[in-house]
């Protein structure tokens, strides 16, 4: 085995994981070789950059056998994954005495259209919706759980959604709730497409607040008097509302708490940025089953659920969570636990965010890499065995 010195980094983290205790030697190491590849600038997601991205020492293949058909257990590596996650966030949430917060959201990962003519199509893909775009489009969809803090943030769990599985995505949130287990109080962010009866009362059963955008044609019952959100807007005067900052925007904010759809008590905020025309078009609902939080307090926690979106973003930009070629269902889910290992390690590593991280991480690979040439050109070893084992041969 070629041992490369930015390689112990990866090994320290698996140790502080625990995960010696659960796997063997051989998938410890295609386990770092896969890390080190995710991390490397320019990886596209196929098994020909996994492999040359790391320096693997065996055949390409080994890596297609060990995401089709090795007998590890992915769901044993999320396990201790998660577990340090929520150490970590309650750590942190206990010394800056903030609450912590959980993100649902979803995202689609796209992949090429199918054709008639493919003789394995990839299982899971259907044509999903994306509120992005504005138009289906053919992939995987992924409903995905974060957990965080005021400062950093953790993808914790996801789920894929299949149409055909009966499953909404509600109840793949849901489910994914259930697993988790903390003793600071949470308030679970979403949302628009999110916030269905179900998940809201999932989240209170278990002691979790919820802050979540609603639909402008949400009903509202304020004073007893069932009304759209939006039509409630157009009764609302300037002078009814009061100005509320959060970060750098300003907004006009009016109050109202009631019944909301099975809820006996909640606040819902009428909100409009203030440089904006106060009609129902620019209108924001927000609503919170904390009613102790003021207006402030209610944008600025919601103002987190942000940090969701990051991830996606710089999971597919940076890490190509939706870049993997692979075809069964469950080499997919062991990519896509790889992709939340090498984003939480560069979180690991930089302790602030996961740009600084791969910065630190990619430069540290590329001295290191130098140092190994140099080190085998003092020890004269054949410049062809260098570049073997540096796949440049």
């Amino acid at each position: 085995m070629n041992r490369f010195a930015h390689h112990q980094g990866i090994h320290k983290f698996f140790t502080t994981l625990g995960l010696a205790l659960y796997f063997s030697k051989p998938v410890m190491k295609h386990l770092v070789h896969i890390v080190d590849a995710m991390i490397t600038k320019g990886f596209s997601g196929t098994l020909t950059d996994l492999h040359h991205g790391s320096f693997h020492p065996n055949h390409r293949t080994t890596l297609s056998h060990f995401f089709t058909k090795s007998p590890w257990e992915e769901e044993t590596l999320l396990r201790k994954l998660q577990q340090w996650i929520l150490r970590r966030v309650e750590r942190i949430a206990k010394q800056e005495n903030h609450p912590l917060f959980v993100s649902i959201d979803d995202t689609i990962c796209q992949k090429t259209k199918p054709s008639s003519r493919a003789t394995h199509a990839i299982q899971g893909c259907d044509w999903h919706y994306s509120h992005s775009e504005k138009k289906s489009i053919w992939g995987h969809s992924l409903v995905w759980l974060m957990v965080h803090t005021m400062t950093q943030a953790f993808p914790f769990a996801f789920r894929l959604y299949d149409k055909t599985a009966g499953k909404s995505k509600g109840e793949l949130a849901i489910e994914m709730l259930s697993s988790l287990d903390v003793r600071r109080p949470v308030y679970v962010l979403m949302d628009s497409w999110h916030p269905s009866k179900a998940l809201v009362e999932a989240c209170l059963k278990k002691g979790f607040h919820v802050i979540a955008m609603l639909k402008t044609n949400r009903i509202l019952d304020p004073n007893g008097i069932a009304v759209q959100a939006k039509q409630l807007a157009r009764s609302i005067e300037p002078d009814d509302t009061h100005l509320v900052t959060v970060g750098e925007e300003r907004y006009r904010v009016y109050r109202c708490e009631g019944a909301l759809n099975g809820l006996d008590h909640a606040v819902v905020l009428l909100a409009w940025k203030a440089d904006q025309p106060m009609t129902p078009e620019h209108l924001h609902c927000i609503l919170s089953t904390d009613r102790e939080l003021s207006d402030e307090e209610i944008l600025r926690c919601y103002a987190q659920r942000w940090s969701i979106e990051c991830f996606f973003h710089q999971a597919k930009d940076q890490l190509k969570l939706d870049g993997c070629r692979v075809r069964q269902v469950r080499a997919m889910k062991r990519y896509w636990i790889l992709v939340q290992l090498s984003y939480v390690y560069s979180l690991f590593e930089s302790n602030r965010d996961v740009s600084d991280g791969l910065d630190l991480l990619r430069k540290r690979k590329g001295h290191h890499l130098v140092e190994f040439i140099y080190c085998a050109a003092k020890q004269n070893i054949p410049i062809d065995v260098v570049k073997k084992q540096l796949h440049v041969a």
